[in-house]
């Protein structure tokens, strides 16, 4: 089932999420929940604060993109079409020694039609359990990390925007206030 996506500047998203302590039904149903609607929005990631809910649970799925970017998972390198789509709970993440930092243009499914430049190290170990609550480590580059850097960010509160220098956020500023005003307008609603 498809949910509502919370756009900027809802209070949920700059909420810290919840670790998740329970693996059950709910919890699985919520994450299938959370990947139909990521890919009803053509996304590629998302946070549970992002339908509303402060948990620690965010969904990626890199299927429909090109993949320019290395993986591996619990030791192994499975096909991506094996793995994913990818459900983490309390994800914690570790920048490879000696990584680059790279500046990629990102967008948020919370910021619809708003991108800018981010720049985050460009590989990443990151521990977390799936929807079961079985434990996985996983190792990745590229998109990948980012896409997994950026959702991690939602579950702390942390947003793209706040990534942005000061030049890149000023050109997007006005479209950012308009979205926060169209916001506030339909919770009035």
């Amino acid at each position: 089932m498809s949910l509502p996506i919370v756009h900027y500047n809802s209070p949920i998203l700059r909420k810290k999420g919840d670790k998740v302590t329970v693996f059950d039904a709910a919890l699985a149903k919520l994450a299938a929940d959370m990947l139909a609607t990521m890919h009803d929005a053509q996304g590629i990631g998302l946070a549970a604060q992002q339908v509303g809910r402060a948990l620690q649970l965010c969904v990626v799925d890199l299927r429909p993109v090109e993949p320019d970017f290395t993986w591996e998972l619990d030791g192994a390198k499975p096909p991506l079409d094996l793995i994913m789509p990818i459900a983490m709970a309390n994800p914690q993440i570790t920048i490879v020694p000696g990584t680059e930092d790279v500046i990629f243009e990102e967008g948020c499914l919370s910021f619809p039609n708003i991108r800018g430049d981010v720049e985050r190290p460009d590989a990443i170990t990151v521990k977390y359990r799936d929807e079961h609550g079985v434990p996985h480590v996983l190792k990745c580059d590229g998109l990948f990390s980012r896409c997994i850097q950026h959702e991690s960010d939602h579950l702390n509160g942390v947003l793209f925007i706040d990534r942005m220098t000061k030049k890149v956020r000023a050109a997007i500023d006005d479209a950012i206030k308009e979205l926060a005003r169209a916001t506030r307008a339909a919770a009035k609603v």
